[in-house]
């Protein structure tokens, strides 16, 4: 199943993968990085809810932002190798 994903969520990973491995991976950081993208992803949707509330479609954008970054950020915490978390936490 996890292979399945992982070339379904390929364009994304792709990005993360390259480069060399990080000597400063923690098991908390992919930990963090599924919890913040989580938070992103109901903050995602709270804010639908209230752009919905207002009736303006400039709230829009923060949803789609936010959406956005909560799901790069739950696959490459879920999915990604230790290369891809310690690239996106921008740690050397």
């Amino acid at each position: 199943m996890k292979s399945s994903l992982t070339k379904l969520c390929w364009p994304v990973l792709k990005f993360f993968e390259t480069g060399i491995e990080s000597a400063n991976y923690k098991k908390s950081h992919r930990v963090a990085l599924n919890v913040l993208g989580s938070l992103f992803i109901v903050l995602s949707f709270g804010a639908a809810w209230a752009a919905l509330a207002s009736g303006g479609l400039g709230g829009f954008i923060p949803v789609v932002v936010f959406f956005g970054l909560g799901v790069v950020a739950v696959i490459v915490g879920t999915l990604g190798s230790s290369r891809a978390v310690s690239k996106i936490w921008g740690t050397k």
